[in-house]
């Protein structure tokens, strides 16, 4: 009796090739279901299509093709239990050998915006049963559901006439992949219609998380050169750094994926202006506005030029020749901006190690955060609620002007970007001073008005966490800091605006703390 293969496939790459081999050089007898048959028909290969196959026809518009004994029967029988074989002679049903099934494309259609209708007859219900069981039983047949599957699988039956059991284990875990990261889709989507608005995110997590993604790059190395790392991407449709166009430069690296996601994160905060941002380590080193992108590049420069020596850089506006002309003064790992001008392109092909991103979409981000942990991992919300100064106190009695409010706004936005404990002083739209990550608040607020020096001198201050003390606000003034802002909340709260008070500062209170671990 031939060999038996099921084949029931929506993405038909590779498929009359695999099944003309599988028919002419292996002796395969084929059943598919409806467009993977009439492909094959028109190939002319020889097809026996599923309902002939099963005697039943297709049902309620072909939501009902392959969930039937003959077929599952066929998938799931154990070739060495006698009572098995005896259900599969009394029923007649034959075993397959293969079974082919790459499920309906979901995330492609829910990522071209189709209604709620179409996305849920694109949830392929008998395909990952199919994958499922075939899965299970590998011991007994090998499942492909990848075109990127077949010549090896071609390759394994002319080397020894079946494939071995290690490749059908190697293929049932591939199976059971990809149909974890459909169902991840699907519970995702549907999660996502039910999101809170934006003015009630801090609202409850799902019970389950489930996280899936599709490997598109092995890099060099992670963080360190012994840590190995790879880069996957969600859904099947590139989205953020995956949708990016890289012009030039070297393969990017764990770290340059990091920092560039940083620089990202905080260009993003700024729409209405022309903003420059430059990363070292996750932190910005210079962040500024402009009238133009020239002049926002070349205040970010300004504010840290030797950190800057390597760094990542973020441009908010298509990327033009003047800009592009100072880039090309410094040494740089990445550049990325929503677009790129052909003169500029031309500008920073000199720097062939320079690697040069377009991200049109700069603006969009995760919605969650996931940090694993042993035995587990944390989900939180991202911390991108938009700024709105309204609501903020103020708390002194000296009462701020419109100049200093913007530069308050300015400073906070960058702030939250800062890894904690934070200090960003700001001036003229640009940071000149920045303190992160240290164990106490007034060690950052030292080393950004070390760093800020005479530009201190009028400058505002922003700190992401509260003063725990009054030290910090006093060591400010002592330098010229004019304003600061803070989330408030210490129970010393009172301590800190007498400060301000006492000094002649302006103080104000947003509610809200931006820690970053």
């Amino acid at each position: 009796m031939a060999r038996l293969a099921l084949l029931s496939v929506s993405n038909k790459t590779g498929l009359t090739e695999l099944a003309r081999s599988l028919a002419e050089e292996f002796g395969f007898e084929i059943v598919s279901s409806g467009g993977t048959a009439a492909a094959l028909k028109q190939a002319g290969i020889p097809v026996v299509k599923v309902s002939d196959y099963t005697g039943s026809p297709e049902i309620l518009g072909g939501r009902v093709k392959t969930l039937h004994p003959r077929i599952h029967g066929g998938i799931l029988a154990r070739l060495d239990q006698p009572a098995d074989l005896a259900d599969l002679e009394a029923n007649q049903i034959r075993p397959f050998e293969l079974v082919v099934v790459n499920l309906y494309p979901f995330e492609q259609t829910i990522a071209q915006g189709a209604e709620l209708a179409e996305a849920i007859e694109q949830i392929d219900i008998g395909g990952p049963a199919m994958l499922r069981a075939s899965a299970k039983n590998f011991a007994h047949l090998c499942v492909l559901c990848h075109p990127d599957q077949y010549a090896v699988y071609l390759q394994e039956l002319r080397q020894a006439s079946a494939p071995s059991l290690q490749f059908r284990q190697r293929c049932a875990l591939r199976a059971f992949e990809q149909t974890a990261a459909y169902d991840s889709a699907i519970s995702a989507y549907l999660r996502d219609l039910e999101a809170a608005p934006a003015s009630e995110q801090i609202s409850e997590l799902p019970p389950r998380f489930s996280l899936a993604g599709q490997q598109i790059q092995v890099l060099r190395y992670g963080e360190n050169p012994h840590q190995p790392a790879a880069w996957y991407q969600t859904g099947t449709v590139p989205t953020g750094w995956g949708a990016a166009s890289q012009l030039q430069g070297k393969e990017l690296s764990y770290n340059n994926l990091v920092d560039l996601e940083a620089a990202r994160q905080i260009v993003a905060e700024f729409e209405s202006a022309p903003a420059a941002v430059i990363i070292k380590h996750t932190n910005p080193c210079g962040v500024a506005l402009g009238s133009s992108l020239h002049e926002a590049y070349g205040k970010a420069l300004a504010a840290d030029a030797v950190s800057a020596f390597g760094g990542i850089v973020a441009l908010n506006r298509p990327l033009d020749a003047a800009t592009a002309a100072e880039l090309t003064q410094t040494f740089l790992e990445c550049v990325v901006a929503p677009a790129c001008s052909p003169e500029a392109a031309e500008l920073l092909a000199a720097k062939s190690k320079l690697r040069l991103l377009v991200l049109p979409d700069l603006l969009s981000g995760a919605n969650q955060l996931v940090k694993q942990i042993a035995g587990g991992f944390l989900v939180q919300r991202a911390d991108d609620q938009p700024v709105d100064t309204a609501t903020w106190q103020v708390a002194s009695q000296l009462q701020p002007t419109p100049a200093q409010l913007a530069e308050l706004e300015f400073a906070w936005k960058v702030c939250k970007h800062v890894k904690s404990n934070a200090i960003v002083i700001s001036q003229n739209q640009t940071t000149c001073g920045v303190g992160a990550g240290q164990m106490n608040r007034v060690g950052s607020v030292k080393i950004a008005l070390e760093q800020a020096a005479s530009q201190a001198q009028g400058a505002v201050l922003a700190s992401d966490g509260f003063f725990p003390f009054d030290d910090s606000v006093r060591t400010a003034a002592a330098a010229g800091i004019a304003a600061i802002v803070q989330p408030g909340g210490s129970l010393r709260d009172p301590d800190s605006i007498k400060a301000a008070d006492e000094l002649g500062l302006v103080m104000l209170l947003t509610g809200r703390r931006h820690f970053l671990h």
